[in-house]
């Protein structure tokens, strides 16, 4: 074994053929690693003594071709990446990649595991109306408006595949006064806990996130689960039908008065709408499902430094990613749309988070992990 520049040296003494002779001491310089280039005999000497051989060394024609084997090879290592992630430092591809391992784990895109919910019942003579929307004889409900307003006037119609291939449908009454989300809420409860349990599974994967304290592990995940939710929800989502498409599930948008426009009125739907008009790959979504989870300024969290340089990291992959995979300049702000979708899916969490707590408070349909989730933070 020998350092490449002692190989050198030893493969251009012996091409050369010149006798080489000490102008020193007479063959007795001592060769290290600083004296090595004052005497070349014995440097030859030490590299004979050391057993270097001649005959060992390779051909003209030989290095060439291990050259050529060896830029092949390389060659084959690049063209086995990912398109696009060449420029990517070793650091940013193996951070994507631990990404995309959690993501595999903890999103049933196939939705086959989500087994146990409950079905909408529809509102008909034979269903009593629940207390609180029951107005009292010659009393105006008190919090009618706010209520009707949370419960959303927009419709979602059900669509259940059965494994024979039935199908059943669930469509909302047609009378529009605001109640026509209720029979569903028990069901959406359901998706929203399966969700929300693979979400935390994902974070849980991540080494950086198993790395904190347990009291930020909890702040990170009460504050980002429904952002995450709604990231994972618009990767189910086809934007030419409305439809969120979740295995043999398929919930879908009906057309009100006012059509498609009235849709967007509402800011989740508008949301939907402008995240999939941006095309993003898987590797975008999952940068932004980490860069949503590790807000330092979520309520309670105490490592706030180490999380933020965390976040920090993440918007740094994510904007090389853009950056090697995407032609420029048709996707140069691609970066810059994908900061602002994120922060206005703070605003959305905000305001969805109060929604819900408000439907909670009245008519109570959260599961055990949803309260435990929406209870408050410390901090």
């Amino acid at each position: 074994m020998t350092c490449e520049g002692c190989k050198g040296f030893f493969r251009r003494a012996m091409k050369r053929n010149v006798r080489l002779r000490c102008p020193f001491r007479k063959g007795t310089c001592e060769i290290t690693r600083k004296t090595r280039r004052q005497c070349q005999a014995c440097r030859l000497r030490k590299c004979l003594e050391s057993g270097m051989k001649k005959e060992m060394i390779m051909s003209d024609t030989a290095v060439e071709q291990r050259r050529a084997l060896i830029k092949r090879k390389k060659k084959e290592r690049i063209a086995a990446q990912p398109p696009g992630v060449q420029g990517l430092t070793e650091e940013q591809r193996s951070l994507i990649r631990e990404l995309m391992d959690a993501q595999m784990k903890t999103f049933d895109s196939t939705f086959s595991h989500f087994k146990d919910f409950r079905l909408p019942e529809v509102f008909s003579s034979g269903h009593e109306i629940p207390e609180f929307l029951q107005t009292p004889p010659g009393e105006d409900p008190v919090n009618w408006s706010q209520i009707k307003e949370d419960l959303c006037t927009l419709k979602i119609s059900l669509q259940l595949r059965g494994e024979d291939g039935s199908m059943w449908k669930y469509k909302p009454p047609t009378n529009s006064d605001g109640k026509e989300i209720i029979p569903l809420l028990p069901h959406l409860a359901d998706m929203s806990t399966y969700m929300f349990k693979g979400i935390i599974n994902f974070a849980k994967v991540i080494s950086y996130f198993r790395d904190l304290p347990i009291e930020d592990q909890i702040s990170l995940l009460k504050g980002a689960t429904i952002e995450l939710c709604i990231l994972r929800f618009n990767m189910m989502f086809n934007a030419e039908t409305g439809t969120w498409e979740c295995g043999r599930l398929a919930y879908c948008l009906e057309d009100s008065e006012g059509g498609f426009q009235k849709l967007l009125l509402d800011p989740l739907m508008k949301f939907h709408y402008m995240l999939k008009k941006l095309q993003l790959h898987k590797e975008e979504y999952v940068l932004m499902q980490a860069i949503s989870l590790f807000s330092p300024d979520r309520p309670g969290v105490v490592q706030r430094g180490v999380v933020d340089q965390l976040q920090e990291r993440f918007a740094i992959t994510l904007k090389a990613y853009i950056e090697c995979i995407r032609p420029q300049p048709a996707h140069r702000f691609l970066f810059l749309k994908i900061m602002a979708v994120l922060t206005e899916l703070r605003s959305i969490n905000a305001e969805h988070t109060q929604r819900l707590l408000r439907i909670q408070d009245t008519h109570p349909f959260a599961t055990p992990l949803m309260r435990e989730l929406f209870s408050p933070t410390d901090g």
